[in-house]
């Protein structure tokens, strides 16, 4: 059993498992923050991000070290938008996606998708089946990060797609810690989503609204 979930790692220097296993340490402490919508998310998150990026980058995933490098940038911006407040109240709360931003998703999505295909044929990377998953996966996550800095609740309904299928995917490319860390991800999503519907529609929260 341990031989099939982790034979692939016997060719891998020690410090590249070690710098994973640091990166999903950092990664599943920031998936718990936003879970508890603790502006500390985006701190242990640009840790993480930082660290996949360059492993992706250095695997040759280029698709997910982009979406790695994307979460970093967005780290910054969702760290600054959060911590905004007027007085002692802060300025941008968990909110709904408005038809505007909703329809401005959908322009990052299908930007993502054309920017994502560009590069890949541009490095003659679609060589596998999953690379084409990878595609998807990254215009689903850029969204996804956009409305978690911007603190929309849709935010976790792609994290949950996105993390659901990452699970056999990284599994497949023989990253067996990434895969379960993406489990891990998929099942913080969902207490994630119902957390900040309950922090929402709270009495004290419709009171403010």
């Amino acid at each position: 059993m341990i031989d099939f979930f982790f034979s692939q790692y016997a060719g891998y220097p020690t410090w590249e498992i070690i710098l994973e296993l640091t990166a999903v340490f950092f990664g599943l402490w920031s998936v718990w923050c936003a879970k508890k919508d603790n502006i500390l998310v985006f701190p242990t998150g640009l840790v993480s991000t930082f660290i996949y990026a360059y492993l992706l980058w250095k695997w040759e995933l280029l698709g997910d070290a982009m979406i790695n490098g994307y979460y970093f940038i967005m780290s910054i911006y969702g760290w600054y938008h959060w911590s905004r407040k007027k007085g002692e109240v802060e300025e941008y709360p968990i909110s709904i996606t408005t038809k505007r931003e909703y329809q401005f998703a959908i322009v990052i999505f299908i930007l993502t998708l054309i920017f994502v295909y560009l590069v890949y044929q541009y490095f003659d990377k679609f060589t596998n089946w999953y690379n084409y998953v990878d595609t998807f996966l990254t215009a689903v996550f850029f969204v996804g990060m956009w409305l978690m800095a911007k603190r929309k609740i849709e935010n976790w309904l792609f994290w949950i797609v996105g993390d659901f299928i990452s699970i056999p995917l990284y599994f497949l490319k023989g990253y067996t810690f990434t895969s379960l860390q993406f489990l891990i991800f998929t099942i913080i999503a969902v207490f994630g989503y119902l957390e900040w519907k309950k922090i929402l529609y709270s009495p004290l929260k419709k009171e403010l609204l």
